[in-house]
């Protein structure tokens, strides 16, 4: 927006700048920090909005114990991570607990060509936020100054992937796939 000097120096040199999550970040961070009355938690793709999104995986779980099943993959959309960490940290958990069937599941976050933030990004400390206001965090990254092209919206045009699914993925818990709207994956 023109109403932070974060945003008015993007807009400064892009005056049709697209905009992503990091930049909103660094708007929200900057209102925060300027304004006594004002307050900001950061969320998306950290732990706490990880853990309430589980309630997907929960459900699912469910299901599959009423039908009599136990999956042996899980396929799950990830841009920052929120939706794959929702469906995949329940059977992580129970993988975690013991369960062999759990141990056995692949499990893939699938993310698009046009932001691989996991299949291309390095693991590094990187800010939350295109200014640099955020604390860093260790995780998948394209660096926060990564912009994707204009008609890409997915991850809500984020540079980087939860730490915690990161974490997964580095350590070779999790696989990570991109993919175009053109593949037949």
């Amino acid at each position: 927006s023109n109403m932070t000097n974060s945003g008015r120096a993007i807009l400064a040199k892009d005056p049709n700048h697209p905009g992503s999550l990091g930049i909103a970040i660094s708007e929200a961070v900057e209102v925060a920090a300027t304004h006594d009355d004002t307050k900001y938690a950061l969320g998306s793709v950290l732990n706490h909005v990880l853990l309430h999104q589980t309630i997907i995986g929960q459900e699912a779980k469910k299901q599959m114990a009423k039908a009599g099943e136990y999956p042996d993959m899980i396929f799950a959309p990830c841009g920052g991570g929120c939706n794959f960490a929702g469906v995949s940290f329940p059977f992580l958990g129970d993988a975690a607990a013991g369960d062999k069937r759990a141990q056995k599941i692949r499990m893939v976050a699938v993310e698009p060509e046009s932001c691989p933030t996991l299949t291309k990004g390095v693991y590094a400390y990187d800010f939350g936020d295109a200014s640099g206001f955020t604390p860093m965090m260790k995780m998948y990254t394209l660096g926060h100054d990564f912009m994707p092209p204009g008609i890409h919206a997915g991850g809500l045009r984020y540079h980087g992937a939860s730490p915690l699914v990161s974490q997964l993925v580095h350590h070779k818990l999790v696989e990570a796939r991109a993919v175009s709207p053109k593949s037949k994956a």
